[in-house]
């Protein structure tokens, strides 16, 4: 598939079903390039679909599949949206270097290493309840741990949104800007990588399938 260059052919590329419960329309919503007008496209359509998909038949469906709906925050950014981003960091536009990105939320491009990947940034509606309960954010990131393929997880304070990143070889680390447990959660290597941390997520439902 071409990028698209008109707007039919954006319409085009928003009815992709990426799975069965996403589409990538549902993918490009943008806050800065909806304000500011920069059109959040990928320049390379065919590699934002592929990793796309994977990103949401490993990890997004079942996550739909086991908690409900899976609310997208953020996903896909055009290298100029992310640039724009990187650019304006000082009025509060938290998106990090552009190459850094490169198969994380920039789909459309591999990174360093040639590697493909996808990165949404997620709030789980029915997780939200549990957090402001107390629950801790490191329940849903040992869930996910233990139950899905992820490469990385990025944990935020506003409802436990969080980065959920799909790459063909997975990091598997997680890190959290959520006081006072700011850092790193888990990363190959720490003590707390392996095993079983189903205490850490008492109560939480058994994985499903779609």
């Amino acid at each position: 598939m071409r990028k698209p260059a008109s707007m039919k052919g954006l319409e085009k590329l928003g009815r992709v079903r990426l799975s069965r419960n996403f589409f990538m329309r549902d993918m490009l919503y943008s806050e800065i390039a909806n304000f500011h007008g920069i059109p959040n496209v990928p320049d390379d359509p065919d590699l934002a679909i592929a990793a796309g998909q994977r990103l949401c038949e490993e990890l997004l469906e079942p996550l739909h599949a086991t908690f409900s709906h899976v609310s997208i925050r953020s996903a896909f950014r055009s290298v100029a949206v992310n640039d724009y981003g990187v650019e304006n960091m000082h009025r509060g536009y938290n998106c990090a270097a552009t190459e850094w990105n490169h198969s994380r939320h920039v789909w459309d491009r591999r990174d360093a290493e040639g590697g493909m990947g996808a990165t949404a940034c997620i709030v789980i509606p029915s997780f939200v309840e549990r957090y402001e309960a107390g629950t801790p954010w490191q329940a849903m990131a040992w869930w996910v741990h233990d139950h899905l393929s992820y490469s990385e997880m990025q944990f935020y304070p506003n409802y436990a949104a969080f980065n959920l990143g799909w790459h063909e070889r997975p990091k598997r680390r997680i890190w959290s800007y959520i006081p006072p447990t700011r850092g790193k959660l888990t990363e190959p290597g720490m003590t707390n990588h392996s095993g079983d941390h189903s205490p850490e997520y008492h109560g939480f439902p058994k994985l499903e399938l779609s």
